[in-house]
């Protein structure tokens, strides 16, 4: 189990590096994660609905993801409340105490995942969520060492140094643990060091010596993107630099619910663009495409577009031919109105979209959780006719078309389904395109498409490179190599008796 000293200190990276190593080793390995609160989610085959790092986590392991992988899932819905997910099905909208009330039936939930994945592989990598040494919770835990005495699981136990604080923060989190559960951290783990690791030699020694508990690894600062973004923090602390030779600027709307935000790390990648989230009219200026993206609650961030000055300055520019592209939630903000007659996401009944895309939304309680095989309608705008793709679905509500003659994005073919639905709209200029799906820019034709629709239009050069990278096996093995180099694998393999 890969634990850590705080949110955000790189279990899910350190745990997807392993998922990979016990799989590159033969041995048939899976991720697990009890508890998981993000808006970056996934679909499974059976239209479950996961946290994406688990999703990841599994791809990492070359193992198809299932809900078992991450049995609870809560998505922010304010500050107070969050949508919860039980095994990929939402089951309702909780605040903090009514989901602690709900813990005793969901204890179980966990526990049958947790025993189903470790009858099924040989070995299971479990990342625990936030401290363990949240003391003031400890006795609502079903994430950290609740989970790993269900598993009899060995912890490692990581530390953010970039950050600062990093031997206090291991040693003082082992202190506040109790007895049972202290005996349980096998190693420590520092991740994120910028510089030369042999710099840290003498208090290394002495932290071993304080906690008593083996030092198991140092690993580097990692440059590149190897894990999708988990936490919308995660954004905010990227610094956006323009790349060598920069063409291309994609600005996404940094809005406060924002989801399904890894999207576009795909684009993120591709040679000569960039791609910035931003929050003011200011930075929308001279972007070659604006986004839209995802939203866990798209009527309270389509009123903070219009109080920041967004909304109106996004019509203008659409208005006067820019580019804009609306994903899920952006993509109903893009329609004529949104309706949530039941309070599905809103107290208030409807409200006016920004009227850019002839469709309207109707928000129900019914959520839509589905992979699907799309194949663009190509009729004008960025995506040629014919280029596929897989992506899925996760939204609440329909989306429909409000004209005849308005201009489908692409023709989709949902998992299970007998037939062809339509998906998306486009304006008849062709500059304004919103989906339903997220996910199309995993697709090389797609980014392809898109990438050189936005060149021409700009006169800018054409890339070959664009949409040559494929999938991302060839990321994992670049995490696994660099984690095996800093960490002793020979002895994490020995914590659960799987040679590594």
């Amino acid at each position: 189990m890969v634990q850590g000293t705080s949110s955000g200190v790189g279990k899910s990276l350190l745990a997807a590096a392993f998922c990979r190593l016990f799989a590159r080793a033969g041995w048939r390995a899976a991720p697990f994660k009890a508890q998981n609160m993000s808006l970056n989610a996934a679909v499974t085959a059976d239209g479950g609905e996961i946290g994406r790092a688990q999703a990841a986590q599994a791809e990492a392991a070359g193992v198809e993801p299932t809900v078992d992988m991450n049995p609870l899932l809560l998505k922010p819905e304010g500050d107070d409340r969050s949508q919860l997910v039980v095994r990929g099905r939402a089951v309702g909208r909780v605040s903090f105490r009514e989901y602690r009330a709900r813990q005793p039936a969901l204890e179980p939930v966990v526990a049958e995942s947790l025993e189903r994945l470790r009858e099924a592989h040989d070995v299971v990598i479990i990342e625990g969520a936030g401290s363990p040494a949240e003391i003031n919770l400890r006795d609502a835990d079903l994430v950290n060492m609740h989970v790993a005495r269900l598993g009899e699981a060995p912890v490692l136990l990581v530390g953010d140094i970039d950050r600062g604080g990093v031997f206090a923060a291991l040693v003082g989190t082992l202190a506040l643990l109790p007895a049972d559960d202290r005996a349980r951290v096998a190693g420590l783990i520092i991740n994120r060091l910028r510089g030369d690791a042999s710099l840290l030699t003498p208090g290394l020694q002495e932290l071993q010596a304080l906690s008593g508990v083996p030092v198991l690894g140092v690993v580097p600062w990692i440059e590149e993107r190897l894990m999708p973004a988990e936490d919308s923090l995660d954004l905010d602390e990227r610094v956006v630099a323009a790349p060598a030779g920069m063409t291309i600027d994609i600005a996404v709307v940094r809005l406060p619910r924002i989801a399904n935000f890894d999207d576009f790390e795909w684009l993120a990648d591709e040679p000569g663009v960039r791609v910035r989230w931003v929050r003011s009219p200011a930075d929308l200026v001279d972007a070659d495409l604006i986004v839209l993206p995802g939203s866990k609650s798209t009527m309270a961030d389509l009123a903070w577009l219009r109080a920041r000055g967004l909304a109106e300055f996004v019509v203008d520019a659409a208005r006067a031919g820019r580019a804009v592209l609306g994903v899920c939630g952006g993509f109903q903000m893009l329609g004529r109105a949104l309706h949530d007659p039941e309070g599905v996401e809103s107290p208030a009944a409807s409200a006016e979209g920004l009227d850019l895309l002839p469709v309207a939304t109707t928000f129900a309680p019914d959520k839509t959780t589905v992979r699907v095989r799309a194949r663009a309608r190509g009729v004008a705008g960025p995506f040629a006719r014919d280029t596929e793709c897989d992506a899925y679905e996760i939204h609440s509500g329909v989306t429909r078309l409000l004209e005849s003659a308005a201009r489908p994005f692409a023709i989709v073919r949902r998992e299970g389904a007998a037939a062809d639905e339509l998906d998306g709209a486009g304006n008849a200029q062709g500059n304004v395109t919103g989906t339903c799906l997220h996910g199309i820019f995993a697709s090389g034709a797609m980014r392809r498409s898109l990438l050189t629709w936005l060149a021409t239009r700009g006169g800018y050069p054409v890339d070959a490179r664009w949409g040559q990278a494929g999938s991302r096996p060839h990321r994992w093995d670049r995490l696994a190599d660099i984690v095996a180099g800093a960490v002793d694998v020979k002895a994490i393999g020995a914590l659960v008796g799987r040679a590594l």
